[in-house]
């Protein structure tokens, strides 16, 4: 009962522990500007300047917001150039189909990005080639970083000496030797 009259005061009836933004679970309990940062491609600068275009404060709690708030910060993701986002804050420019500004999210990244290196592969580029040998892209030097066989390094192992069979002594060995030459 003393739950019941809690709840009536303080209005903890409304608060949702789990918010649904762009398909993706935001934990309720968490500020909507850090909560905003779970999602994929959404970074501190772009869930900052989400909060300010959506006009709610970044440290309300995800739990604690209206229906309208959300759809207001959905929006706001998903139409980014709609609300006068700049260019730069896109996480993909002049896309390669369309020759369009975009900012992907969720599991768009993981599909773009994947057939960007099929495209890389299929004609041949030197990245596409990188990529299909598993070597460094970017440039990176690969003397001793990017190898394959990972964990204890063996080094130059030293050859074993060759040991005289049982019945001869050492002496003896040197003795057959000398006579051969």
């Amino acid at each position: 009962m003393a739950t019941l009259f809690l709840e009536g005061i303080t209005g903890m009836a409304e608060f949702q522990h789990i918010v649904r933004v762009v398909n993706t679970d935001l934990k309720g309990e968490k500020q909507i500007g850090s909560a905003l940062r779970q999602i994929r491609g959404v970074g501190f600068m772009y869930a900052h300047m989400t909060c300010l275009l959506a006009g709610i404060d970044q440290r309300k709690r995800a739990g604690d917001l209206s229906e309208e708030e959300v759809k207001k910060i959905d929006d706001v993701l998903r139409n980014p150039l709609k609300h006068e986002v700049p260019a730069w804050m896109l996480n993909r420019r002049r896309d390669y189909e369309t020759n369009e500004d975009k900012h992907l999210l969720a599991t768009d990244i993981k599909f773009v990005q994947e057939n960007d290196i099929k495209r890389l592969k299929k004609i041949r580029s030197y990245r596409g080639i990188r990529h299909s040998y598993g070597l460094p892209v970017r440039g990176q030097r690969t003397r001793s970083n990017f190898r394959r066989n990972k964990g204890k390094v063996m080094g130059v192992q030293r050859s074993k000496a060759v040991v005289p069979p049982a019945g001869e002594k050492k002496g003896e060995q040197k003795e057959k030797d000398k006579g051969k030459k």
